[in-house]
């Protein structure tokens, strides 16, 4: 790889990848619009050597070919994750994730770029009834529409590659957590006590479980399925990235008032989900990217176990 451009680099994910690629010797274009991204994530970026930043909307066909020009590699991260209050606002899945996934697809077909990286999610599992989920599990209905917007993301990158010969690599996320780290439940646990320290409100009944991972790990994930595929041409892969472990909710609470040294009332909501296309359990069958010696054999691999907090 001598260049790649990331959609969403200005994030959490992809500004952490734009600094990995970067330190490697990779010429890096990150593709913004700063809605949810940060400058200040890309200050060190933009001081090296090939680092360019293009400004704009990904639904714009002129910003992702001016973005692309020159790839290997286009880093699709770029997406509205706003689970909680997507049904507010049903078009926004619709046009940020499914349409804007189009949108670059057509770009990079424009630009003469083939092969691309897919942030997807676990949550298009829905609420599976096998634990850890394997990546060929069955799929149930589909419980919020950005599970669904990502689902439909996934189906445009396997035909791009049956009928245009792309190399596309899917990758189905845990909660990502760790440094830049900006919106979640433990960020906004942290927020709210910091606020008022005497109370907590949680939705649902606490009882939630899920799995979590630091995004040095994710980003070494990432990294080790490009490497493996990246003379690969017409073929799709499917990635789960996790861990073994899962956190209870309430364990996580626990986790964070220890931290903070604060003993809050808990408010619970009720009910097993936290709000309509919440996944009580979200625990995945990673085997498959193990097979590829994820952290054994990557470069760029964290080999230090994170804390939660």
């Amino acid at each position: 790889m001598q260049r790649a451009c990331i959609t969403g680099g200005a994030g959490f994910i992809g500004s952490t990848l734009a600094d990995k690629l970067s330190a490697a010797g990779v010429e890096v274009t990150v593709v913004d619009d700063f809605s949810t991204g940060r400058r200040e994530f890309l200050s060190g970026l933009l001081e090296r050597p090939g680092a360019r930043l293009v400004t704009g909307d990904v639904l714009d066909p002129s910003v992702l070919e001016d973005g692309f020009a020159g790839c290997d590699w286009v880093f699709h991260l770029q997406a509205n994750a706003d689970v909680k209050h997507g049904l507010e606002h049903p078009r926004k899945d619709l046009e940020q994730n499914t349409l804007a996934t189009s949108t670059v697809l057509e770009a990079m077909r424009a630009s003469g770029v083939t092969r691309i990286a897919f942030a997807s999610t676990g949550s298009v599992y829905g609420e599976p009834e096998l634990f850890p989920t394997p990546e060929d599990a069955p799929f149930p209905v589909q419980t919020s529409l950005y599970a669904a917007s990502k689902l439909a993301g996934e189906g445009l990158i396997g035909a791009y590659g049956h009928g245009y010969g792309f190399t596309g690599l899917i990758f189905r996320f845990v909660s990502i957590l760790g440094e830049r780290y900006t919106h979640g439940h433990v960020f906004d646990f942290y927020e709210a006590l910091r606020r008022d320290p005497t109370r907590l409100r949680v939705l649902g009944d606490g009882r939630q479980e899920k799995s979590y991972l630091y995004v040095q790990d994710c980003v070494s994930a990432i990294l080790t399925a490009v490497a493996a595929h990246d003379s690969e041409t017409s073929t799709t892969h499917v990635y789960n990235l996790g861990t073994d472990e899962t956190v209870v909710l309430d364990e996580s609470i626990a986790v964070i008032t220890a931290r903070l040294g604060v003993s809050p009332r808990i408010e619970l909501t009720g009910g097993r989900r936290g709000w309509p296309g919440d996944s009580p359990l979200i625990h995945l069958d990673c085997s498959r990217i193990r097979t590829l010696d994820w952290l054994e054999a990557n470069p760029f691999a964290v080999r230090e176990p994170a804390s939660l907090a």
